[in-house]
């Protein structure tokens, strides 16, 4: 493993080096149960060093540093003499860029303080350059365990969550900064920009971002109010007895966590199902409504990203010869950032329903519209071979033919196989129901259009003129329309 790897790259451990990771961590929990602290924390460290980008042993290790301790809050009375050179190491390695090894350095001070502001923080921005975004989320709210509402830590942790599009989170944060020094600047225009205090009388996220000993961002959400959680305890009480009765029925666990989920207690839904694996023998239902659960703030985010990219969109519109309209701080997003932003939600939105149609299609063969969904998103993700043959699977149910028709062109459009495409489209055009009327318009723009781009510019304006007697503005026909006729006069 090198020891100098870019920002943003963490080299992959070798499947040798991940079983010995592996061994140390297992070893370790082995003896955790017996209270060896000492041997169980160098095991823990080892898997770290091997395997820097897994949250999992990072997680083990931080709740065994605290354990040791007792959870005092202030880690070993001598730390105060221990911890100054590893402090120095790890800010001589952050400057040098050699981030693994100041995450390594880190761990040090953290072993005899798990509780250490200054050496979270650097661990943080290590975490971050290497581009585990999560690690450093999480190296930052566990620094807020002992320090809640410090300005600077708070500051930090917002500026990760508003760059990964978890401006809800992020809102939170700034207020808190902002009331910790109200004139912070920067803290009232994030406050104002974001909305942040009506989302949090909205959202009741003030217990969540107060800082407890449990982690309150990576924990469970405590109950918005108390009316809401007097329903929760009545419609959650009998399903928890039933669970208790029946460990190993799937529904029960489901029904649960929808009921968290409508008390808008997400953290608790995921822990109920994940609760629900083993006893149920990882019940496929469970695992489907888990992937759905992870998808679904990740959506949220996305939705937030292209609000916020709108608005600052129809400013610019309305305003722009204001120069004070498009002046920002300077760790306000501009629109091309936040453009990016958008542009990497909108992949990892896609990526996860790969993922989660993919399961669905394999789980339920004989349900083919799971096969049209999971051809649309790798259509989109530029895999078309696989898109194509998902979607040929899909073509044999006769409902489902004119759908995958238009996709299958789509493909094979993006191939250069125009022939293959010029059928497909056809195939669709003859199948399309008349109550598809979009539908039927992308299928005659896309034959005018493939039709123009290979030289048949009759057939091209045969079908445009058909498409604009259905709708004369679709995608500029009319004015192709008048270029492909200039064109054929022309020859």
């Amino acid at each position: 493993m090198p020891d100098h790897p870019a920002a943003g790259a963490v080299p992959a451990p070798t499947a040798e080096q991940k079983r010995i990771a592996l061994q140390s961590f297992t070893k370790a929990k082995e003896l955790l149960a017996d209270g060896g602290f000492d041997y169980a924390l160098q095991l823990l460290l080892t898997a770290c060093r091997i395997d820097p980008a897994n949250l999992y042993y990072r997680k083990q290790l931080r709740d065994t540093q605290k354990a040791k301790y007792g959870n005092n809050l202030r880690g070993s009375r001598f730390a105060f003499f221990t911890t100054p050179r590893w402090k120095a190491k790890l800010r001589v390695a952050k400057r040098n860029r050699d981030y693994l090894k100041a995450l390594e350095y880190g761990e040090q001070v953290l072993c005899r303080n798990p509780w250490d502001q200054g050496a979270q923080m650097d661990m943080a921005e290590a975490f971050d350059a290497l581009g585990l975004s999560d690690l450093a989320v999480y190296t930052l709210d566990q620094a807020r365990q002992k320090y809640p509402k410090d300005a600077t830590l708070n500051r930090a942790l917002a500026r990760q969550f508003e760059k990964r599009g978890d401006f809800q989170k992020a809102m939170v944060l700034w207020q808190m900064v902002r009331d910790t020094n109200p004139t912070d600047v920067e803290a009232q225009h994030k406050a104002n920009d974001l909305a942040a205090n009506s989302v949090i009388q909205k959202g009741g996220y003030e217990e969540t971002a107060a800082g407890t000993k449990e982690s309150p961002i990576i924990g469970r959400i405590e109950a918005r109010a108390a009316e809401k959680a007097d329903k929760l305890t009545r419609e959650s009480g009998p399903l928890l007895t039933r669970i208790a009765a029946d460990p190993t029925e799937p529904s029960l666990y489901l029904q649960l966590a929808a009921v968290y989920r409508r008390g808008g207690q997400e953290d608790r839904a995921r822990a109920v199902l994940q609760q629900g694996l083993g006893p149920t023998g990882n019940a496929f239902q469970i695992q489907l409504e888990l992937m759905e659960l992870d998808l679904a703030p990740v959506r949220k985010n996305l939705e937030h990203a292209e609000a916020r990219l709108r608005k600052m969109k129809e400013k610019a519109r309305t305003a722009p010869d204001d120069d004070t309209a498009t002046t920002t701080p300077a760790e306000e997003m501009t629109e091309a950032e936040l453009a990016a932003l958008r542009a990497k939600l909108v992949k990892e939105v896609n990526a996860r329903e790969i993922d989660l149609f993919r399961v669905k299609a394999d789980r339920y063969p004989n349900e083919l519209n799971h096969r049209i969904e999971l051809g649309t998103r790798l259509l989109k993700a530029d895999r078309v071979d696989e898109a194509i043959a998902e979607l040929q699977l899909a073509r044999r149910d006769d409902r489902l033919k004119w759908r995958a028709a238009l996709l299958l062109g789509m493909c094979f459009k993006k191939r250069n196989n125009w022939r293959l495409a010029q059928r497909n489209f056809e195939e669709g055009l003859t199948g399309v129901p008349d109550t598809e009327e979009a539908v039927k318009k992308e299928l005659l723009f896309q034959l005018a259009t493939g039709a123009a781009e290979n030289g048949d510019l009759p057939r091209a304006i045969d079908l445009g003129h058909e498409l604009a007697n259905l709708d004369f503005s679709f995608k500029n026909i009319g004015k192709l329309l008048d270029e492909w006729n200039d064109r054929l006069q022309s020859a």
